[in-house]
């Protein structure tokens, strides 16, 4: 189980290049139907991804009881994409961002173009397959060689470069700097500063920020998790809000994050996540598409309160339902 997590964390900004839809999720949905939602989509599986995303959008924000909507295409099933649908109901919960940064702080110039080219070579492991990570450092290292010689890179250009690192993600205006400062400050040496500079990153008001923030959040508790004597401290509760986040790469990383921080199944983060976030979790545990619901699948079986073999034997044993009605009470819409 734990070996598929690091495969949930590859972003999406490959499913541009995905033309036809492979599966269609959604999440969201508590006084809408699927069925209402599907007509107002007008696309279904087997179809080209939509011409136009702000047009499905603003059909979907029509529907009675939604305030807004948002469509996002992930790589890849069968070489196809997973088009999950996002939508926030009048009176839902509501995931809020910091105001917008607006200093002028930069990174240096070294760190763009090694940024650049980790992306490319890591657009490539993916599509080869090649996404194996190593978390046990507490930053990714690839067992692609390509990706892992870019990815040691950025291990002295932290150290080097970490206050300059540090001002860029908190205060530049700049999204594109937030986001590069995000990625690399979690190859840091000092995980204990860099895990809190990341989790105020997860407020920033830029997905793609947010979306760099969990990811080297993910590494650092796996790396706190190995070693409580380093006095790392993962705070879960904008990880737990994030799973009402009417963005799809918050949901995901806060997922992910959430199964490695709650594997010791610690009772406060449980009790939190089940005031907080329950329907979110037991709706995104029945997506279709499998990988993206294992994260909550496993916060599922562990709000049920059974040990990791038998949550690990239903997954198996494709008997998700089983499993989610000890805590949704077996009810489904």
């Amino acid at each position: 189980m734990r070996s598929l997590l690091p495969l949930l964390l590859v972003p999406a900004f490959l499913a541009a290049q995905v033309p036809r839809i492979a599966i269609i999720d959604f999440y969201g949905l508590r006084k809408t139907s699927e069925a209402k939602t599907r007509k107002a989509l007008r696309v279904r599986e087997g179809d080209p991804l939509p011409r136009s995303k702000a047009e499905v959008e603003e059909r979907l924000e029509k529907l009675p009881n939604v305030v807004r909507a948002r469509l996002e295409a992930v790589c890849c099933e069968q070489g196809n994409a997973i088009l999950f649908v996002g939508i926030e109901e009048k009176g839902a919960p509501h995931f809020d961002y910091h105001p917008a940064p607006s200093g002028d702080a930069v990174l240096p110039e070294e760190i763009y173009p090694t940024y650049d080219r980790f992306l490319s070579a890591f657009e490539t492991a993916v599509r080869i397959g090649d996404t194996r990570e190593d978390l046990s450092e507490g930053h990714a290292l690839s067992a692609n060689s390509q990706v892992r010689a870019i990815q040691e890179q950025f291990v002295d250009l932290a150290d080097k470069h970490f206050e300059i690192v540090r001002a860029a993600l908190r205060n530049s205006v700049d999204e594109r700097t937030r986001a590069v400062a995000a990625h690399v400050i979690a190859y840091a040496a000092n995980k204990k500063l860099a895990a809190g500079d990341l989790q105020h990153a997860m407020q920033d008001p830029n997905d793609a920020v947010r979306n760099n923030a969990m990811r080297g959040l993910v590494g650092i508790a796996t790396l706190a998790g190995r070693d409580p004597e380093l006095g790392i401290r993962i705070e879960p509760t904008w990880f737990i809000e994030m799973l009402n986040s009417l963005v799809w790469t918050d949901r995901n990383k806060a997922s992910v994050a959430l199964a490695e921080l709650t594997e010791a199944h610690d009772p406060k983060i449980l009790e939190r996540l089940r005031e907080r976030a329950l329907p979110s979790l037991v709706e995104m545990a029945r997506w279709k598409s499998l990988g993206h619901a294992l994260p909550a699948f496993l916060l599922v079986g562990r709000l049920a309160g059974l040990p990791e073999s038998e949550i690990e034997s239903a997954w198996a044993r494709g008997d998700r339902e089983a499993l989610i009605g000890k805590v949704a009470g077996g009810k489904r819409r």
